[in-house]
Parts: structure tokens; sequence; C-alpha cells
């Protein structure tokens, strides 16, 4: 008896947790973004949370793989990207995530002032007028280059591909239209991802559960096709703004809830 409601406890926990992964999914693509910050919080919240943090980070960039690279393929075949912003972000962050991924930290501080500077990016760009073509500023590759190597060592050291903090950064600054960020992110977050992994398996904690990763990318799969689309063909430039500060938001949830409990 007490085994068949821990089965049905168990049956329901998982589906919870793809519902959460699927949902995530469609939210995150839909401005260019993989969604690791929302799958931790998702994983978080299931006995999986429990797991060691290198399991978390692994499996979450992964499915950032999946997820970015489907948007970065709908943004780019709407015509959105420019590798002119993309690629000097890119050069800076692929060895900077790659040391980040070898990198274990405590990160209660970090978590602490990590949510504020969300919530910061949040506010501003809530605070932002509405979109209506401003002209882009030009990017040197001056200032693109540290802010790239910056967010690509953060982004290893805590499992995620970074989109969370490049996308405001883009537009806060003016580098880029809510769109054109979306496509940047897109590609951005992917290779970091991918740079993440690289280097944590290069310090031998490589750790994934390849029994359950594939109902993992199965869900993301069908989310990222749906969030790409509607974010890369439906939605204005506007309502892609509006929903970045709501994944922003919740990403800074995330890091605070993890502080608190």
């Amino acid at each position: 008896m007490l085994w068949d409601i821990l089965s049905v406890v168990m049956t329901f926990e998982f589906v919870f947790l793809l519902f959460g992964l699927f949902c995530i999914a469609i939210l995150y693509s839909s401005v260019g973004h993989g969604g690791a910050s929302g799958y931790l919080a998702v994983l978080s919240l299931t006995s999986y949370g429990m797991l060691e943090s290198e399991w978390l980070k692994q499996h979450a960039w992964v499915l950032n793989l999946i997820v970015a690279g489907i948007a970065f393929v709908y943004y780019q075949k709407a015509g959105y990207h420019n590798l002119k912003i993309t690629l000097p972000f890119i050069l800076a962050s692929i060895p900077m995530a790659f040391i980040g991924g070898y990198i274990s930290i405590d990160e209660l501080y970090y978590d602490i002032l990590l949510s504020l500077v969300l919530f910061w990016a949040s506010w501003k760009l809530m605070m932002k007028t509405e979109y209506i073509g401003e002209e882009v500023r030009n990017l040197s590759l001056q200032k693109a280059l540290p802010w790239g190597g910056g967010i690509g060592l953060f982004s290893g050291m805590i499992g995620v591909g970074g989109g969370i903090f490049l996308s405001p950064i883009l537009l806060l600054k003016g580098w880029a239209t809510p769109k054109a960020a979306a496509a940047t992110s897109a590609l951005f977050i992917w290779v970091n991802s991918l740079s993440g992994l690289l280097g944590s398996s290069y310090a031998g904690n490589l750790d994934i559960d390849w029994s359950l990763i594939p109902y993992f990318i199965g869900v993301v799969l069908a989310g990222g096709l749906i969030g790409s689309f509607y974010g890369s063909k439906i939605a204005n430039q506007n309502s892609i703004k509006k929903i970045l500060v709501v994944v922003l938001i919740i990403a800074g949830l995330k890091r605070l809830l993890e502080v608190i409990f």
C-alpha cells in the first residue's frame, strides 16, 4: 500500500515537472532564451532539487542547447540576427564560460546580488518607453568584450546560458532591438551552454542521467518550437520586451527564494 502511494506521488511529481519544463520552454524561447534559470527553478520544487548542483547545472545546459538552438533558427530565419552584434560577445564568453563551468562556488551571496540585479534590470525595462523603432547605437569591440567575458564566466559558474544578463544589457544600452536581442541571446546562450558543459566535463564532473534526459528533451523541444514561432513571427517588438521583463522577474525570484528557503 505504501509503495502504491509513493508511486502515485512520484508519478504526479514527474508529470508536474515535465509540464513545468514545457511551460518554461515556451516562455523563455519566445524571447530567445534557453530557459536554464527556469528549469532550475522547476527542478528545485521537486525531489530532483536535492541532487548535486553539478547534476542540475548539466541537465539545464543540455535543455538550453535544445531550446536556444530552436529559438536561434527561428529568429535567424525571420531576419533578426546580426552577426556583428553577436560575435564579439561570443568570442569573449566562450573561454570564460569554460572556466566558469570548471569552478564550484558558494552561491549564497551571489544569489542575493544576482536577484537584485535581475529585479533592477526588469524595473529599468518596464520604465523604458514603448519601442517605436529607435535608432540602434553602434557597438564597439572594446565595450562588447568585457561584457561578454563577464557574462560567460558567471553563466558557467551558476549553470545558465547568460541570456538573462545579455538581453537586458543589449536593450538598456540601445545596442539592439528587442527581437535582434533575442536572436543574439539565443546563439550566445547556445555557445555558452556548450562551453560550460564541456568545462564541467573536463573537470571530471559529467553526470547526465541518460534514462531521464530524453523525457526532458521531448517536452522542452515542443515548448521551444511553440515559443520560438510565437516570438519570431507573431509577437511585436514591445511584446518581446514585456515577456523579457516577466522572464527576468522569474529568474530573480528563483534566486531569492533559494536564499530564503
